[in-house]
Parts: C-alpha cells; sequence; structure tokens
C-alpha cells in the first residue's frame, strides 16, 4: 500500500492529489472568524466559467479577489492556502453542465496535481449545492452553513453534507499480465482499469471482486490496495487496487465494455512511454489508472 506522501520506486503519486489547502474545519464553525477571512484583503477567489477552470501557462489556477464575486452569490471556504483564505462562489441555480469538454481535458492535462486536487474540491462542493437545495427529509428549501460545507433545513432542522461516492478501480492480473478494458465511448485505441462503484453493505475488496466478475467474467482473489484519487464528476473517490485472477478466460457484458484484453508489463510500459508500437493508447495521466497502470507496470504495489 502507498502511504499518504510517500513515492515508492517507479510509483508516481495520483492526479488531482497533494492540494495545498489547508481546509480550515475550525473557521467553519466560527461566524466571526470566517466574517474576517472573507474581509481580508488577501482573500482568494478562484476564476470559474461554467465550472471550467482557468489555468495559466505553468498549470496553475486563475484566482481574483473578492470584489469580483457576483452580487447574488454565495462564498464556500476553500481553506487556507500560505495563510490567506481562498473561496469559490456559488450562485443559486447554477449547474455543471452533463460530461467534460474539450477545453476542460486540456484544463486537467496542464494543471499541476495540487492545484487539480483544489479544483476538484472546489467543482465537487459547488455541483453537490446545485444538487441539493431542497432537504429530501421534508422537501424545503435549504440554506448554505458551515462556511459552505453543509445545507440546513430551516424547517425540520435537518443538516446535510457534501457526499462522496466510492468507486474501485482497478486491474486482475494473472501469469505477468494485466487486465484491461474499454468503454464503447471512449476514444478509438484507448484501454483502461476497470471501474465501477461500490454498493452498500459492501467492502472495497467484494466489490473489486464483484466488478470485474460481472464487466469481464475473471474471478479474483488476494485483492490489494494501491491508492486512491479525488474525481469531481461529479464527486467521486477512486480506490485503486489489483486482484489476482484465477484464470483469464473473459467473458464480457458488452452493456459495460466494448472489449477486455491481456496486456504483458512490457507491453503496458510502451503505452506508458507512448511508443507507436503499443497495443493501445493509455488513459491520460491525471487520471488514476495512468497511476495504476504504471505501478502495475513497474512493479512497485
Amino acid at each position: 500500500m502507498i502511504a499518504p506522501g510517500f513515492t515508492a520506486p517507479g510509483f508516481t503519486a495520483p492526479g488531482l492529489t497533494g492540494s495545498p489547502l489547508d481546509r480550515a474545519d475550525h473557521l467553519r464553525h466560527d461566524p466571526e472568524g470566517l466574517a474576517a477571512a472573507m474581509g481580508d484583503g488577501r482573500a482568494k477567489l478562484l476564476k470559474l466559467e461554467n465550472f471550467e477552470p482557468e489555468v495559466s501557462g505553468d498549470g496553475t489556477l486563475g484566482w481574483t479577489s473578492l470584489a469580483d464575486a457576483p452580487a447574488d452569490a454565495e462564498l464556500v471556504l476553500l481553506g487556507l492556502i500560505d495563510g490567506k483564505p481562498h473561496f469559490a462562489a456559488y450562485i443559486d441555480g447554477m449547474r455543471a453542465p452533463a460530461g467534460r469538454s474539450p477545453s476542460l481535458f486540456r484544463a486537467l492535462d496542464q494543471m499541476q496535481p495540487g492545484e487539480a486536487e483544489t479544483y476538484a474540491a472546489a467543482r465537487s462542493v459547488l455541483d453537490w449545492h446545485s444538487r441539493h437545495r431542497f432537504c429530501p427529509n421534508c422537501g424545503n428549501a435549504t440554506a448554505m452553513f458551515r462556511a459552505g460545507w453543509g445545507r440546513l433545513c430551516n424547517t425540520c432542522g435537518a443538516e446535510h453534507f457534501p457526499r462522496t461516492d466510492p468507486v474501485v478501480i482497478m486491474i486482475a492480473e494473472h501469469d505477468g499480465r494485466a487486465l484491461v478494458g474499454r468503454g464503447p465511448q471512449w476514444p478509438p485505441g484507448r484501454y483502461s482499469a476497470l471501474a465501477g462503484f461500490m454498493e452498500p453493505g459492501e467492502s472495497i475488496e467484494e466489490a473489486v471482486a464483484r466488478e470485474i466478475w460481472e464487466e469481464a467474467g475473471v474471478r479474483v482473489s488476494n485483492v490489494r490496495y494501491v491508492a486512491s484519487q479525488p474525481w469531481p464528476f461529479p464527486s467521486s473517490l477512486m480506490m485503486a487496487c489489483i486482484g489476482v485472477a484465477e484464470d483469464d478466460a473473459i467473458t464480457l457484458d458488452v452493456r459495460e465494455l466494448q472489449d477486455a484484453m491481456w496486456v504483458a508489463r512490457a507491453d503496458v510500459k510502451k503505452v506508458l512511454a507512448g511508443d507507436p508500437s503499443a497495443p493501445f493508447l493509455s488513459p491520460p495521466h491525471y487520471a488514476i489508472a495512468h497511476t495504476l497502470l504504471t505501478a502495475w507496470a513497474n512493479e512497485a504495489c
């Protein structure tokens, strides 16, 4: 297992991790402290256009002053960076677009990993606000509280907090090869690790085994955890794992996968290096599937 902040030989930290944010939980419970943060002349507001970030040439996020916040915006305290408050603006009725645009893919490709995690936090919490304006308990309108990290129903008193949806992403290994697959809508030639949402009452290891069996008809055991990554589309936590396959017979669920295949370490290394002779295209470097394949190819997990 790769511990936080630790990089093993042959292992690169997942994309969308390593944010410099101090999430400053104490300010979420301190109205006076929060007001002081909002009044701090050094405070910054994340630049977003329809949920997409502004990214500079060096891969850092664009920020402006709180004076540029729309008049009807509510501010979410993302946290402190170098002691300076950093916020994102929520406007009632804003909704994240379906899917991810080419410009967002380019931005993710440009962003430094820590910057991407800061963006991931902002995007996920703003999207959550847009989807939880009404109380699921009584149906009445909710209001932001806890510096934007909760919503309160003033009718029934229920408190609601941003959710994270756990997803397992994994490869099976057998006889020195890894199992990869491709979805029907993916770019031509791209393969990646298999993935699926965890179900209630299920462990990570059980979810890995179930998903590989359901999608590819392969039984696995001895599941081991590798690393995790936030994925803000809209609010997933990707948990990367490897399982040992009982055999290499593949039975596809064509509703989930267009194809699946076993690939050797040497071929995965070609994929990651961008070798034209590689058998498939690599997942993007900021996706944890890339981290997982890199760690497996280099025998670092």
